[in-house]
């Protein structure tokens, strides 16, 4: 591994030098100190892969650099997807607090206990009554289904696992007593709770949860002739992957979704993630052409107003959003903090989630533009809210934020937000 900081080190002084910077004229560029590059240039100091992107953009490297930084992925959990006897134990307290936990069918009948939600359709269920008039349940589900994801937005995430879960379990079993039109409705409604669910169990930190959830609503959606969640499955397979750092699987699964027979609107995501993709590998010019697509194809989307809607639904212009944080994994932080600043304003107040997730981004885009206070300022807004929403997602940026902020502590007012920053950044998500 230390062969490989030096490759950088050196590679980035000979570019440097070529360029006539001096260490302090490049540290003014990058916003870093003239005393941590030249210990990473020494291969004394590890380059993340920030400052990689930061100094591949401003000497021109064309992503050269940022490949030279190796940055570490854990493996991957292996899901549970054909696991028949993955069952979800529920309970239920007096103080009216719940929780969700994964277990075994054989630990659950070794530990004696009853109450179970059963995840499975090949488990045989008890005779249920046969339901009439499912439009008016599926009507009704669906309208819980938005009010779950508004509080999806204003909660945290643990908040609103359980209801998701029971409600797609109740869906399941309705669909048992159901006919088959019915049948239909209520299974393809029953994938979009789990689908949410996946992305409950992501923004709570349990990615195995997450990909979990995600297989559910794929087998769902499958058995109600939905074919088209099969495929939005791999893109936020692909999200998850570019989370955990696995960039190379990350555009694998997006460029296979792109260039699917998918709807239009997920190829238009597909399309977005491998921007996203890109421009963590530095390659400006592949990023902003996938971005085009992503626009052109979500464009086209027709939205169909029965449906749950995939994918964000609180950013007006999604493509927009996801160009200002393009242009901050591309190492250019002021352009794009000025688009974050635009489009952050334009998400609607009551989107607490939303607003935090890109607010922290636009925070760490201001930070590394070296707009110290402007960043301390919007962050000091956020905290509060940071800490309600309680979301793994918000909370990794909150980490860079506090290393990126962390590095200026001489400015007063980094010096007066850095320790309730920092006792944030240790406060986890938790499931």
């Amino acid at each position: 591994m230390r062969e490989h900081w030096q490759d950088f080190g050196r590679e980035l002084r000979r570019r440097r030098i070529a360029a006539g910077l001096s260490l302090q004229q490049l540290g003014q560029r990058v916003h870093y100190s003239k005393s941590q590059l030249s210990k990473v240039e020494r291969g004394l100091k590890r380059p993340t892969a920030e400052l990689a992107r930061l100094c591949d953009s401003t000497l021109g490297a064309g992503g050269e650099l940022t490949c030279l930084v190796e940055i570490p992925h854990p493996q991957p959990p292996s899901p549970n997807s054909g696991n028949d006897d993955e069952v979800w134990l529920m309970q239920l307290r007096k103080d009216g607090s719940g929780s969700f936990q994964r277990l075994r069918r054989r630990d659950l009948i070794a530990a004696g206990a009853a109450s179970v939600l059963t995840l499975q359709t090949s488990v045989p269920q008890p005779a249920l009554p046969r339901l009439e008039g499912a439009e008016a349940v599926v009507d009704a589900s669906r309208l819980l289904f938005e009010q779950l994801r508004r509080l999806g937005q204003a909660a945290g995430a643990a908040h609103v696992l359980p209801p998701l879960i029971a409600q797609t379990h109740s869906l399941e079993q309705l669909a048992v007593a159901s006919g088959p039109r019915g049948r239909k409705e209520l299974l393809v409604l029953a994938s979009r709770y789990a689908e949410y669910a996946g992305w409950m169990a992501q923004e709570s930190g349990d990615e195995a949860a997450a990909l979990w959830w995600t297989d559910r609503a794929v087998q769902l959606a499958s058995a109600g002739a939905d074919k088209d969640l099969a495929v939005y499955a791999q893109v936020r397979r692909s999200l998850i992957s570019l989370y955990r750092g696995d960039v190379a699987e990350s555009m694998e699964l997006a460029a296979y979704a792109l260039e699917s027979e998918a709807p239009t609107r997920v190829r238009g995501l597909a399309a977005q993630h491998l921007a996203q993709g890109r421009a963590v590998n530095g390659d400006h010019t592949g990023c902003m052409r996938s971005l085009d697509r992503a626009r052109e194809l979500l464009a086209q989307a027709a939205m169909d107003p029965t449906q749950p809607v995939l994918g964000a639904s609180n950013l007006p212009d999604v493509v927009s959003m996801f160009t200002g944080w393009c242009l901050y994994d591309l190492g250019r932080p002021r352009q794009a903090a000025a688009i974050l600043d635009e489009e952050t304003a334009r998400i609607p107040e009551h989107a607490l989630r939303t607003r935090t997730r890109y607010g922290v981004r636009r925070a760490l885009a201001h930070a590394s533009a070296g707009d110290l206070d402007q960043a301390c300022h919007i962050t000091a807004e956020l905290l509060p809210t940071s800490r309600t929403i309680n979301s793994a997602t918000v909370q990794a940026d909150v980490h860079r934020l506090c290393r990126t902020l962390g590095r200026h502590a001489r400015n007063a007012a980094v010096r007066e937000l850095l320790p309730e920053l920092t006792a944030s950044a240790a406060h986890p998500a938790h499931h």
